[in-house]
């Protein structure tokens, strides 16, 4: 972080010999270093606390007086691990965290280097850095989901390049985490040298065991979210790991990992908080990590650990508690006046001692990002019109009388086998008689392959949708209808990548997301909204059983969840390390009979 503020100028507002930019009188200080709420003055020279104290400092025609009377001043809050490409964008994300007062966030890079490559990523960030509050990321070493090529396209070189950059907080969760058991050269490379430079490095260790969480804290992970117990919490806590507590559209843990805090007692210094890229939905209706401390307040945390969770927990495992996280002088100006201590939602947000927000509206304006000015890595290569062949849709079959294994899901994200006899016709298999069952195919960009299964419990009455919103941003076409799956697939074509929805051959929901294929380019948060409701909708109403579709679409082609994916290399069992059904070169699909 560049700070504006020249530290002597900071020394005179301190000693009143040089007027204050912004003074914040009669508010209860909530001190996250001692614990205490204390009624004190903050004074602030252009984006740096100078002051905090009970005395008055010294002010002048332009000083802008902010009254606190009645309320609480906090440190901005801070999210340490965001996914700023739920639909929404890095823009509509950040607009929407910092009106509820979140001045940082911690984002994770995956579909930006995945399509713009090492290049396209440092100008992205560097266009980012225009926006108010603090933006940071962290650097994926591994895609969610392996491919062809894929350690090729994560260069160590190019990643520990990226390492050094200031507005790199360090190394991204690693979803696959045997690689990280196993020792993997290939990654135990970088996090040496993320370590060697003082970055962090993020983790991902879900189901991972007691025992084997030893050899994840070995192999340097610091921090780890993926705890759905409170004794899983505890097990990470325990090993010295700084356990991130969840609360998410996909996974709302809170009920139950909370009971750490408030039955286990114990020492909350190193516990943050996260979202974990919540759907815009959520968001909307739960809040950032405003409602974060909100929902642990509720559960019987107190205030202030839940904000010290917050703010100075946060700010020090990113090893940035020396710029962020607490206001005291020297810190930078990142604060929240609060109403109450029940709600938690800002009447007014400072952002580097700027007022930016107020009632939940913005006050300060946003860059236009141009999203289409970065080249993607990750076009289309293919002509729309191969798409139309609908045996790119069927699932191949010979015999009438062999099993097929059916990808059958349990719940939004975790699946499980499920052997099925199925009429063969034409040597693929027919799903007419069959009620739930629905063809998928991966269809790759560059039309190299395409993977095929059938899914059940997935929708009951979908003719056909298309999406590029999945772990591989590949072309994943779901349906009972090879034709509507057809028009759908060709639809998103056309659009660069996004969702489309068909019944009865006609186009019923169209979300456009060119950048990345992941993401809308409209910077309003309420867009990403209206857009997942729509989908959720339309979903639900063919037979989508769950709550949250988009981390259904998401993960349905990584390899590391239980049960069977549909991934770059064909229908994979995780627990097995099983490929059940190649892919087969998209060309091949496409031949005569």
């Amino acid at each position: 972080m560049i700070r504006k503020a020249k530290r002597t100028e900071l020394i005179e507002v301190a000693q009143g010999r040089r007027p204050a930019d912004l003074v914040i009188q009669g508010g209860m200080v909530a001190n996250v270093y001692s614990g205490e709420f204390l009624r004190q003055n903050v004074a602030i020279y252009q984006d740096t606390i100078a002051y905090v104290g009970e005395k008055d400092v010294a002010v002048n025609d332009e000083t802008i007086i902010m009254d606190a009377s009645g309320m609480y001043v906090s440190p901005g809050f801070i999210e340490p691990h965001a996914h700023p490409w739920v639909f929404y964008n890095p823009v509509s994300m950040t607009k929407k965290a910092l009106s509820l007062g979140t001045t940082t966030t911690v984002n994770d890079n995956l579909f930006f280097y995945l399509h713009l490559g090492a290049d396209g990523f440092k100008q992205l960030v560097r266009d980012l850095q225009t926006m108010p509050g603090n933006f940071f990321w962290l650097v994926r070493l591994v895609s969610q989901a392996d491919f062809p090529g894929e350690r090729d396209w994560f260069q160590p070189k190019e990643i520990q390049a990226l390492l050094f950059m200031d507005e790199v907080a360090g190394t991204a969760e690693v979803t696959r985490w045997p690689l990280l058991y196993e020792g993997d050269p290939f990654l135990m490379e970088t996090i040496e040298i993320a370590k060697k430079i003082g970055k962090i490095v993020d983790g991902h260790t879900a189901g991972c065991s007691y025992d084997k969480l030893n050899s994840i804290a070995a192999s340097g992970v610091d921090a780890c979210h993926e705890a759905i117990t409170a004794k899983e919490a505890l097990d990470r806590l325990r090993l010295g790991m700084w356990t991130t507590l969840r609360n998410s559209s996909l996974r709302p843990d809170f009920p139950e990992i909370i009971r750490l805090i408030t039955e286990g007692q114990v020492n909350t210094q190193r516990i943050t908080m996260t979202t974990d890229g919540a759907h815009p939905s959520f968001i909307e209706k739960e809040g950032f990590v405003d409602g974060l401390i909100r929902k642990a307040v509720e559960l019987g945390v107190p205030p202030m650990t839940a904000l010290q969770m917050a703010t100075i927990n946060a700010a020090t495992y990113l090893r940035l508690d020396d710029q962020i996280g607490g206001i005291a002088p020297g810190k930078l100006a990142d604060i929240v006046l609060l109403p109450d201590l029940t709600t938690f939602k800002p009447t007014f947000v400072i952002s580097k001692g700027a007022l930016i927000a107020q009632d939940g509206q913005l006050l300060t304006p946003f860059p236009a990002i141009k999203w289409n000015k970065y080249a993607t890595k990750k076009p289309f290569l293919f002509p729309k019109e191969q798409l139309a062949d609908e045996r790119l849709y069927c699932y191949p079959h010979l015999s009438a009388h062999r099993s097929v294994p059916v990808v059958s899901f349990k719940s939004n994200v975790i699946t499980e086998r499920r052997d099925v006899v199925l009429p063969s016709v034409n040597g693929y298999a027919d799903l007419s008689k069959s009620a739930g069952l629905l063809y998928a195919s991966l269809i790759a960009r560059d039309g190299q392959w395409v993977a095929k299964a059938i899914l059940d419990r997935f929708a009951v009455n979908l003719d056909g949708m298309a999406s590029t919103y999945n772990t591989t941003t590949e072309l994943l076409v779901i349906g009972k209808s090879p034709k509507a799956m057809a028009i759908a697939a060709q639809r998103v074509h056309e659009m660069g990548g996004g969702v489309v929805v068909v019944d009865h051959n006609e186009i019923v929901v169209e979300i456009p997301l060119p950048f990345t294929g992941m993401m809308t380019i409209d910077d309003s948060f309420e867009a990403a909204v209206r857009y997942h409701d729509q989908l959720l909708h339309a979903l639900q109403k063919r037979g989508f059983p769950f709550h949250d579709i988009l981390y259904t679409l998401l993960f349905l082609t990584c390899d590391f969840l239980p049960g069977l994916r549909l991934i770059p290399y064909g229908l994979y069992d995780v627990k097995r390390n099983d490929i059940l059904l190649p892919a087969q070169p998209l060309s091949d699909c496409l031949l005569p009979h």
